[in-house]
């Protein structure tokens, strides 16, 4: 059976985290694939690394279950280094992307292999497999070929395989990747549904936002090998630490300018859209280059002088709303979401406003 109260830290020490990154890097012959990263992740969560191909989200997944070796930096696992671990030895176990089923063997046998490793008893061992296939709403397909089965189903398996050996720490490298929309939806909730009836920490890789919204109790977004914020998905969503998340997350209006004035909390902005005063991201001083990020639904067409003007270059209609594209001063283009039955017309001209407490100011990137 496998157990549910796996989160309970019987350590007595609950704040210490199951998993952390020092200063971790990873160097493929002078190519700097990750970047000295710092990250932290709590006993019995659901963790995204979130960002484009190429970001170093999958190097990172690997050195953590032991397929590559750190250039330099530490990672603990449960406040023990896992320097000189190989993979096999490691409290760990990956669901690839590809799923990794053998052919030959049923399902009940592909979800037991592991277990051969582990001097169990023929009962132990049949007890278990049933108990993860259990989980996964597999027991009816135990004596199926992987070919007799969907996408879906196979990517059950994959998962029951992994939870059987009950290890501290799951890896999920894009493992809805292949499966169509509607299919990725489902998995989704059965993810994390079984996260939390298990009590296990899963660390996922996608690129994909929706995905890591529905799913994570933080998110990581990497960038270009580093980490641009960790936090929950409200925190990313509404308080980015950079123009690139916002950016990425969600899409957000940038509009660049200089702060004239910051007090707490707060910061004066003038852009090209007017002059604004939002919250912002602390540390920022007058003078500062700064970026004003405005969320596509925050944005409302305003009637009479109020508001900044846009003219409307592009509607795309998604059923329960338009998404308006439109270009404002100093060449900006916005985005924003419009339930009337109708859109604006393209080509004409519009106004725009939003509740200035609601938008969000962080710093311009370097050399932007």
């Amino acid at each position: 059976m496998i157990a549910a109260d796996r989160a309970k830290d019987t350590s007595g020490q609950e704040n210490r985290p199951l998993l952390q990154g020092i200063a971790v890097h990873k160097d493929y012959g002078g190519v700097h694939a990750v970047r000295g990263v710092d990250f932290r992740i709590a006993p019995n969560s659901y963790v995204t690394l979130l960002g484009p191909s190429g970001c170093g989200k999958t190097s990172l997944l690997r050195m953590i279950g032991g397929f590559e070796a750190l250039s330099s930096g530490v990672l603990e696992l449960d406040g023990q280094s896992l320097a000189g671990v190989p993979a096999s030895k490691r409290p760990v176990n990956t669901v690839f992307q590809n799923y990794a089923l053998f052919p030959h063997l049923s399902v009940q046998e592909n979800v037991g292999f592991g277990l051969a490793y582990r001097r169990l008893s023929k009962g132990d061992m049949a007890s278990r497999v049933e108990g993860a296939l259990s989980q996964v709403q597999m027991t009816p397909m135990a004596k199926r070929r992987p070919r007799q089965l969907s996408g879906g189903q196979q990517q059950r398996v994959a998962l029951a395989r992994a939870i059987v050996n009950e290890p501290r720490l799951l890896l999920l490298d894009e493992p809805l990747s292949a499966l169509d929309r509607r299919m990725r939806k489902d998995m989704q909730i059965e993810l994390k549904d079984l996260q939390r009836r298990l009590g296990m920490t899963f660390l996922h890789v996608t690129h994909d936002q929706e995905e890591a919204f529905a799913l994570s109790d933080e998110i990581i977004v990497m960038n270009n090998g580093r980490i641009e914020q960790q936090a929950s998905p409200a925190e990313i969503y509404r308080r980015p630490a950079s123009a690139y998340v916002a950016d990425f997350i969600g899409g957000a209006n940038l509009a660049p300018g200089t702060i004239l004035g910051a007090v707490g909390e707060a910061a004066v902005i003038d852009t090209p859209l007017g002059r604004f005063e939002c919250p912002a991201v602390a540390g920022l001083r007058d003078g500062d280059k700064a970026v004003l990020c405005i969320r596509p639904e925050l944005l409302r067409l305003q009637a009479g002088e109020d508001g900044f003007e846009v003219v409307v270059t592009h509607t795309v209609f998604r059923g329960a709303e338009w998404l308006v594209e439109a270009k404002a001063s100093g060449d900006i283009t916005i985005s924003l979401i419009v339930d009337d039955p109708e859109p604006p017309a393209v080509g004409s001209a519009v106004r725009l406003g939003f509740d200035p407490t609601r938008a969000w100011i962080v710093a311009a990137s370097a050399g932007g």
